[in-house]
Parts: structure tokens; C-alpha cells; sequence
């Protein structure tokens, strides 16, 4: 199957969508070791992941930091209904229990993803959320199992 790249025409092959699959799982792979798994030398493997960088198929390369250790042992889905969206949009983005926030379309403005130390945690967050970042309306939903 064949996809075609936004930045430029060249279609995403096969090998190319390999590619992808381990940079997901392991983004500080060995060219060395990706080549082998795909079956390509490590050159060739390097060339693939600059040009998959260059088109902008891959924006960036980062680390998945575990909350737990760092003490934030509940994670949540947060709606939220703001009063003012941009006001809303740069007081959550402040937040280090914020892991990723998503303007969206329905009945709420937002849906937060966050990591918090426990129910005091979230409940101080919930407390900024409407008094200093003007949530008007929130809904939580606990996670309680990840699959990825």
C-alpha cells in the first residue's frame, strides 16, 4: 500500500512505514540495528529517516517520561467547556501535569490529558482550571488501563 507524503510526492513505501513502526517504539535506535531489522544497510536505513524528516512525516524525535516517577500516579482525560478559549489554551499549556491538550469539536472546547499526584492532585488542578484559566464547565475521566 502506498501513501503519499504531504511535503513532497514521493509515495511512503512499505520499508518506509517499517521504518516508522520501530522509530515509534524506540526513536534512539542504532541506523545500524534499524537497517538490519528492515533489511537495508545503515546507510541507506539513515537516508530513509533524513528524508522522512526533511518531507515533515517526522516532525520531531522524543522521550516518553514516566509520570509514576516522578509522583504523578493518576492520569486523566479532562472536557472542558472554557468562558475564553485562547485564555483557557495558554494557562493549561503552563501546566506540568498537562501532557497534551486538544482543541475540539462538541459540546466541550477542550479534552486535557493530564498526570497528577492523586485526587488532591487533580482536584488542585480542576481548582486552576476554572479560577485562573476560566474553565467554565469540566468532565473527568480516570484512566484506568493503556493499551499504547
Amino acid at each position: 500500500m502506498m501513501v503519499e507524503m504531504a511535503a513532497e510526492s514521493s509515495p511512503l513505501d512499505r520499508i518506509d512505514s517499517e521504518i516508522l513502526a520501530i522509530l515509534r517504539d524506540d526513536a534512539r535506535i542504532p541506523y545500524q540495528t534499524l537497517g538490519e531489522r528492515v533489511h537495508l544497510s545503515a546507510n541507506a536505513a539513515a537516508d530513509r529517516v533524513r528524508r522522512l524528516v526533511r518531507t515533515g512525516v517526522i516532525r520531531r524525535f522524543t522521550v516518553e517520561v514516566d509520570q509514576g516517577r516522578l509522583g504523578r500516579d493518576l492520569e486523566a482525560v479532562i472536557d472542558v467547556r472554557a468562558g475564553d478559549v485562547e485564555r483557557f489554551r495558554r494557562g493549561a499549556l503552563t501546566c506540568p501535569e498537562v501532557t497534551w491538550l486538544a482543541h475540539v469539536t462538541g459540546r466541550t472546547d477542550f479534552q486535557v490529558h493530564v498526570n497528577v499526584a492523586g485526587t488532591a492532585g487533580l482536584n488542585a488542578l480542576l481548582q486552576r482550571f476554572t479560577t485562573e484559566f476560566g474553565a467554565a464547565e469540566t468532565l473527568t475521566t480516570v484512566v484506568l488501563e493503556r493499551a499504547r
